[in-house]
Protein backbone atom coordinates (compact mmCIF):
# COMPACT_ATOMS: atom_id res chain seq x y z
CA UNK A 1 0.00 0.00 0.00
CA UNK A 2 1.42 3.70 -0.85
CA UNK A 3 0.35 6.99 0.12
CA UNK A 4 -0.89 8.61 -3.10
CA UNK A 5 -2.24 11.96 -2.81
CA UNK A 6 -2.05 15.01 -0.81
CA UNK A 7 -4.93 17.72 -0.50
CA UNK A 8 -3.71 21.40 -0.37
CA UNK A 9 -6.06 24.55 -0.06
CA UNK A 10 -4.64 27.23 -2.49
CA UNK A 11 -5.33 30.83 -3.46
CA UNK A 12 -4.90 30.23 -7.23
CA UNK A 13 -4.74 27.01 -8.71
CA UNK A 14 -3.20 28.36 -11.92
CA UNK A 15 -0.60 29.89 -9.58
CA UNK A 16 -0.01 26.94 -7.70
CA UNK A 17 -0.01 24.63 -10.71
CA UNK A 18 2.32 26.24 -12.65
CA UNK A 19 5.18 26.09 -9.07
CA UNK A 20 4.66 22.37 -8.83
CA UNK A 21 4.94 21.66 -12.58
CA UNK A 22 8.08 23.92 -13.03
CA UNK A 23 10.06 22.60 -10.07
CA UNK A 24 8.39 19.08 -9.57
CA UNK A 25 7.03 17.79 -12.62
CA UNK A 26 4.00 17.47 -11.70
CA UNK A 27 1.61 17.51 -14.75
CA UNK A 28 -2.32 18.53 -14.24
CA UNK A 29 -4.12 14.94 -14.26
CA UNK A 30 -7.83 15.90 -14.17
CA UNK A 31 -10.43 18.40 -12.66
CA UNK A 32 -13.93 17.29 -10.30
CA UNK A 33 -15.53 20.59 -10.05
CA UNK A 34 -13.22 23.32 -9.22
CA UNK A 35 -10.24 21.06 -7.34
CA UNK A 36 -7.57 20.64 -9.79
CA UNK A 37 -5.52 17.29 -9.46
CA UNK A 38 -1.71 17.20 -10.57
CA UNK A 39 0.43 14.00 -11.27
CA UNK A 40 4.11 12.64 -11.07
CA UNK A 41 5.05 10.14 -13.00
CA UNK A 42 4.89 7.32 -10.28
CA UNK A 43 1.28 8.09 -9.64
CA UNK A 44 1.35 10.45 -6.68
CA UNK A 45 -1.47 13.07 -6.92
CA UNK A 46 -1.29 16.54 -5.81
CA UNK A 47 -5.09 18.07 -5.57
CA UNK A 48 -5.56 21.97 -5.15
CA UNK A 49 -8.60 23.12 -4.06
CA UNK A 50 -9.65 26.43 -3.60
CA UNK A 51 -9.15 28.53 -0.44
CA UNK A 52 -11.56 30.15 1.55
CA UNK A 53 -11.85 33.91 1.01
CA UNK A 54 -8.95 34.46 4.24
CA UNK A 55 -6.82 32.18 2.22
CA UNK A 56 -5.55 28.48 3.22
CA UNK A 57 -5.88 27.72 7.18
CA UNK A 58 -2.25 27.92 8.74
CA UNK A 59 -0.60 24.70 9.53
CA UNK A 60 1.00 23.50 12.53
CA UNK A 61 4.53 24.61 12.69
CA UNK A 62 6.27 21.41 11.91
CA UNK A 63 4.27 20.64 8.74
CA UNK A 64 5.53 19.74 6.04
CA UNK A 65 6.00 17.39 3.08
CA UNK A 66 8.97 16.18 0.70
CA UNK A 67 9.98 15.30 -2.55
CA UNK A 68 12.97 12.64 -2.44
CA UNK A 69 15.41 13.24 -5.33
CA UNK A 70 18.10 10.90 -6.69
CA UNK A 71 21.36 12.71 -5.75
CA UNK A 72 22.50 15.39 -4.25
CA UNK A 73 22.98 17.35 -6.93
CA UNK A 74 19.83 17.12 -8.01
CA UNK A 75 18.83 18.97 -4.76
CA UNK A 76 21.14 21.55 -4.95
CA UNK A 77 20.32 22.00 -8.82
CA UNK A 78 16.43 22.63 -7.88
CA UNK A 79 17.67 24.83 -4.54
CA UNK A 80 19.61 26.75 -7.06
CA UNK A 81 16.19 26.88 -9.30
CA UNK A 82 14.04 28.17 -6.58
CA UNK A 83 16.76 30.86 -5.26
CA UNK A 84 16.67 32.15 -8.67
CA UNK A 85 12.76 32.37 -9.62
CA UNK A 86 12.51 34.33 -5.94
CA UNK A 87 10.99 31.09 -4.17
CA UNK A 88 10.84 31.53 -0.28
CA UNK A 89 13.81 29.53 0.83
CA UNK A 90 12.53 28.22 5.05
CA UNK A 91 15.84 26.74 5.66
CA UNK A 92 19.55 26.81 3.35
CA UNK A 93 20.86 23.95 1.54
CA UNK A 94 22.91 21.76 3.38
CA UNK A 95 24.42 18.65 2.42
CA UNK A 96 26.96 15.82 4.38
CA UNK A 97 28.32 12.45 3.10
CA UNK A 98 24.75 10.89 3.61
CA UNK A 99 22.00 13.47 3.25
CA UNK A 100 21.55 16.73 1.12
CA UNK A 101 17.92 18.62 1.99
CA UNK A 102 16.82 22.27 2.23
CA UNK A 103 12.76 23.83 2.75
CA UNK A 104 11.28 26.14 0.42
CA UNK A 105 7.54 27.15 0.83
CA UNK A 106 5.07 27.32 -1.70
CA UNK A 107 3.10 30.56 -3.06
CA UNK A 108 0.31 29.24 -0.45
CA UNK A 109 3.60 29.12 2.47
CA UNK A 110 3.09 25.14 2.33
CA UNK A 111 6.86 24.00 3.89
CA UNK A 112 8.46 21.62 1.32
CA UNK A 113 11.63 19.86 2.04
CA UNK A 114 13.40 18.84 -0.47
CA UNK A 115 16.11 16.09 0.03
CA UNK A 116 18.15 12.86 -1.06
CA UNK A 117 19.56 10.32 1.35
CA UNK A 118 22.02 6.90 0.69
CA UNK A 119 19.68 4.36 0.61
CA UNK A 120 19.80 1.19 2.57
CA UNK A 121 21.56 -1.72 1.18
Amino acid sequence: MNLNHLHLQVRSAEQAMAFYARHFGLREFMRHGDVVFLRDGSGMDLALAPAPADGPQPMPPWFHFGFRQSSAAEVEALHAALVADGAPIAEPFEQDAGFASFRCRDPDGYLIEVYWEIQPA
